[in-house]
């Protein structure tokens, strides 16, 4: 009997793969009207067996934890099969259902509205079009894993396409997937973008700059090529065929989004030439091609395969965000973009932003990895303290826990040899995510010591960060240019409106918090003295001592009134590095091993 339902499971399961097989799914897109910021695109999907189909749009796009609800810029939604009609229904916020029939072969036409810029959403306009594939794309619920074609046609005048997309031999402008996920993981840029490549670890990379820009090509393929072998030297391999930089310039330009074998970088067109500006490009570049390896491919169970319809919940991008923005420094250090007193100087600055944020003492890194979905991406007056960054947090728990591997093995070993340890493991031979417990055994594997204590007061727990303690290892003096000064301090942000200041956000803890002091408050006197600049910077505030009792005038939902606050002392640190002089020949291994 067993035997016979074993059989019976198998001949249904090798039906419906069979069944599957035999789909084909193909997307067109066009631009009727990108002056107005849409964007055509027709599915085409046969063999169909069944009576009906349900297709569906992502809710959200990996690598930026929010949902999104791009359903929500669909319209015109129709579907026919052979020229005919067919009824339809939407049955979800994200899915429309197709009543086909015994039609095999439907047709399904819709339009996109695309108009908010930023490296993880669409938008298209007369010059170019930008799309992020899980805002333009649906996908037959339960076909994840079925291949798709991709033809865009530009709109006139328009002459390229870049993407990390497969290409099809002798079909311009037309690409492959061989699943979704492929597809919602690799973006499109269509226009007249500036291209130029270079090969670098034996991949050919391709950079597409839209916006014009005073950057340099030339050099830009040297520096970005040292980027590339400096990330490849950590893992020993390239996981790419190919890979595609689309970099969006403007007059005020950031961020990135990563990809499977590309990247979305945000820039500011007339940054290149400065000392400044150019290395903050090279930063981003490092952070997001270090992606490549760290979230791409290893990464948290939870992020992969994907949900596309609900949250995708982990505590681990501590790990995964956090540790990037860790890497970014050592890729450029390594590149020889920044000195080791540079790189030690960043990370002191680095420790001191999580310091100096009152919610790194409420939320742990574990907690603000989990909670991205409600708060990292929805961030309001009170989110400075009552949150921490999972970014900013675990870039100095990865400075950390490097150090404390490196101290332990004598030089042995450091935070490198785990990540390409656990990129072994778990995605070269298990081909799976790992779990938080997973990454803290390979730790201890590594080190050969426990990491209890690190879990417990910085992965789960909020305890103050020992700086000069892991700084120390390396033989890296560590001094808080604040200790001792007694600065009287408001605790409050403002911004000024017409007419006016009103308070934009106050401190934990401070005075202006403990006083009662309001954001939205509306500031019109200082003891007194009419208010004419931002509250930080007033003269009545600066020069008093702290205990004094400052008279603050506000206006508060039409109402005038008087706040008495007593000033109390800044707590924030202003930490500042140097190489120790004296330090001992353990120290300098373990300094030398650390960043090389």
């Amino acid at each position: 009997m067993l035997r016979k339902s074993l059989a019976g499971l198998l001949l249904l399961l090798t039906i419906s793969m069979t069944v599957k097989s035999q789909i084909k799914i193909g997307f067109e897109i066009s631009f009727k009207e990108p002056q107005a910021h849409y964007a055509e695109v027709e599915m085409n999907i046969s063999g169909l067996a069944k009576d009906y189909v349900d297709v569906k749009m992502p809710v959200w796009t990996p690598g930026s934890y929010l949902v999104r609800e791009f359903a929500k810029n669909i319209e015109g939604f129709t579907a026919t099969a052979g020229g005919k009609s067919i009824k339809f229904e939407k049955i979800r916020k994200n899915a429309w259902r197709i009543y086909h029939a015994k039609a095999k072969d439907i047709k399904l036409n819709y339009r996109v509205y695309a108009n908010e810029v930023s490296v993880r959403t669409s938008f298209i306009t007369d010059e170019h079009a930008f799309l992020s594939s899980t805002g333009i794309f649906m996908y037959p619920d339960g076909m994840l894993n079925l291949p798709s074609t991709v033809k865009i046609h530009p709109f006139n005048g328009w002459n390229k396409v870049s993407t990390g997309l497969e290409p099809v031999t002798n079909q311009p402008f037309s690409y492959t997937a061989q699943n979704f996920d492929i597809l919602f993981d690799s973006p499109i840029e269509v226009g007249n973008q500036d291209v130029f490549e270079f090969t670098a670890s034996g991949v050919k990379h391709e950079v597409a700059m839209f916006g014009g820009g005073n950057y340099d090509k030339e050099k830009l393929k040297v520096d970005m090529a040292k980027i590339v072998e400096q990330g490849t030297a950590i893992y020993g391999e390239n996981p790419n065929k190919h890979y595609t930089f689309i970099v969006h310039n403007f007059e005020a330009g950031g961020g990135g989004l990563e990809h499977l074998n590309s990247t979305v970088l945000g820039a500011t067109r007339t940054a290149y030439t400065s000392e400044t500006g150019y290395k903050s490009f090279l930063n981003l570049v490092a952070h997001e091609y270090y992606h490549l390896w760290n979230v791409k491919r290893l990464r948290p169970a939870a992020l992969g395969p994907f949900d596309y319809d609900n949250e995708n919940y982990t505590t681990s991008l501590w790990v995964a965000e956090g540790f990037t923005s860790y890497y970014e420094n050592k890729l450029m250090f390594r590149a020889g973009f920044f000195t080791l007193e540079e790189t030690a100087q960043t990370l002191a600055t680095a420790i001191a932003g999580v310091v100096n944020t009152p919610g790194s003492r409420v939320q742990s890194a574990a907690e603000a990895s989990y909670d991205a979905w409600i708060k990292a991406y929805r961030p309001n007056e009170n989110s400075n303290n009552s949150t921490i960054s999972y970014y900013s947090k675990g870039e100095v728990m990865g400075l950390l826990m490097d150090l404390e591997i490196t101290h332990a093995t004598k030089g042995a070993k450091n935070l490198d040899d785990v990540m390409k340890a656990m990129y072994t493991e778990y995605y070269k031979k298990q081909g799976r995510g790992y779990t938080d417990a997973k990454f803290k055994a390979m730790v201890e594997k590594i080190s050969g010591i426990s990491f209890n204590p690190f879990w417990e007061k910085y992965v789960n727990g909020t305890g103050p960060i020992d700086y000069a303690k892991y700084f120390g290892y390396a033989g890296i003096l560590v001094k808080d240019e604040n200790a001792g000064m007694k600065v009287p301090y408001l605790g409050v942000a403002s911004k000024k409106i017409e007419g006016g200041i009103i308070v934009s956000a106050v401190s934990r803890n401070s005075a202006a918090w403990e006083g009662g002091l309001n954001v939205n408050d509306e500031v019109i006197s200082v003891d007194g003295i009419p208010v004419e600049a931002a509250i930080e910077r007033m003269p009545t505030i600066t020069g008093k001592n702290i205990g004094d009792e400052v008279t603050i005038m506000i206006r508060r939902d039409g109402i005038v009134k008087d706040i008495k606050i007593k000033l109390k002392a800044a707590t924030s640190v202003k930490l500042v590095t140097q190489l120790d002089e004296k330090a001992s020949a353990s120290q300098l291994k373990v300094r030398t091993a650390w960043l090389k």
